[in-house]
């Protein structure tokens, strides 16, 4: 083997790939050992090393040092005590390993103090066996084994790279498509965006440029295993820390997002700060903030709600457009409460299929019952306009 070649070879990797050295050589050195053992018909007292600078290869074979070839005090192992009448019984316990003697791969202490004087019983003695045909032999053998480790830690790289992408917005390209699939270009990696993920009626092409949110990260045998949205809440969540720099700082705050992707979502905010205003700091200057966030939804329609701590008067912003409401907190526990509305904010506040009063109920986190001032006087509800 050309240890030049080999050591640029090395370094490509390194560069290429984004490999760490050690992992490379230390594929290597495991892949060289089982080529030594496989075709030099070697017992597995070998290990293989490698020269970092010089990319030179060196087989060594060990041998442990034993006491004499007729003594059996040796390697202590743990076995479980049976004895049934014993106290000590299921308890672990070390008992001394016997072993026959081995010149192959023992070697007495008399004699490994002829070669190292202050060496000891249980250490080894190494001496270096490299073939002379053995740089060919391995490269022959190795090749499909140091592929597959440093596939391994490609797979390891992507995955570090990806772990803390979960519940994140990425932008990626649309690479290919099949029937139920998209398939984005995340650099490294693809991620998997299922057609049942997109927003209802948009139109993805082939190789332009897509903003998704992660739902899943996982490690496979195949590789890493990213699965992408555009319908998630989170999507709706993560465009707004994109676009309004008050919620990506922590001046605004968001307290939850409600979404029925393609038709509404509505968001909660808030700010802990009395000069903020955050729901004209989310429509920004002449509507420019959430026209950027409405051109990436389409169709979809967005209500920013003011979250307050007053839990009645939180249900009445939620409801939006509705007004005139009159809310009761009916269980405060169960976290339910009565909505009381006249004729003419009925339609309003249910919504068409029944869609705002059910995200408002998501986005407020209370069951809304939703009445009007008739259905109210027979439950005994009295309404003073």
């Amino acid at each position: 083997m050309d240890t030049k070649e080999f050591k640029k070879a090395v370094n490509l990797l390194v560069k290429e790939k984004g490999i760490k050295e050690d992992v490379i050589y230390e594929a290597l050195e495991l892949a060289l050992t089982s080529a030594y053992k496989k075709n030099y018909k070697s017992l597995t007292n070998v290990r293989v090393s490698i020269d970092k600078e010089e990319g030179e290869i060196h087989v060594y074979s060990y041998k442990t040092v034993v006491l004499d070839e007729e003594h059996e005090a040796l390697e202590p192992i743990m076995i479980e005590v049976e004895d049934t009448e014993s106290e000590e019984e299921g308890k672990m316990i070390e008992v001394e390993k016997p072993y026959i003697f081995d010149p192959r791969i023992h070697i007495t202490l008399e004699e490994a103090r002829k070669i190292v004087p202050d060496i000891n019983v249980g250490e080894t003695i190494e001496e270096e066996v490299t073939p002379r045909d053995f740089g060919r032999v391995a490269a022959a053998t190795a090749k499909q084994v140091v592929i597959q480790k440093i596939k391994e830690a490609e797979k390891t790289i992507i995955m570090d790279e990806f772990a803390d992408k979960q519940d994140e917005l990425v932008t990626g390209l649309v690479a290919m498509e099949d029937v139920r699939n998209y398939y984005i270009d995340l650099g490294r990696t693809q991620g998997i965006l299922p057609k049942s993920e997109i927003i209802p009626g948009e139109k993805i092409k082939m190789g332009s440029s897509i903003k998704v949110y992660v739902t899943k990260v996982e490690s496979t045998s195949k590789g890493p295993f990213i699965l992408l949205s555009r319908n998630h809440y989170g999507f709706v969540k993560r465009l707004f820390e994109l676009e309004i720099p008050e919620i990506n700082e922590g001046i605004i705050l968001v307290y939850s997002v409600a979404r029925e992707a393609g038709v509404r979502t509505k968001i909660a905010v808030y700010s802990e700060n009395s000069n903020v205003d955050p729901i004209g700091s989310c429509i920004g200057e002449k509507g420019m903030r959430i026209a950027n966030i409405l051109k990436e939804l389409g169709p979809e329609k967005v209500d920013i709600v003011a979250y307050t701590t007053d839990k009645v008067k939180f249900i009445e912003n939620a409801l939006s457009p509705a007004k005139n409401l009159h809310v009761f907190i009916t269980d405060e526990k169960k976290q339910e409460a009565l909505v009381v509305v006249d004729d003419d904010n009925l339609s309003l506040a249910i919504g068409k299929k029944g869609l705002n009063v059910k995200l408002a109920s998501r986005l407020t986190k209370y069951k809304l019952d939703i009445k009007t001032i008739e259905q109210a006087k027979e439950m005994g509800i009295n309404i003073v306009a």
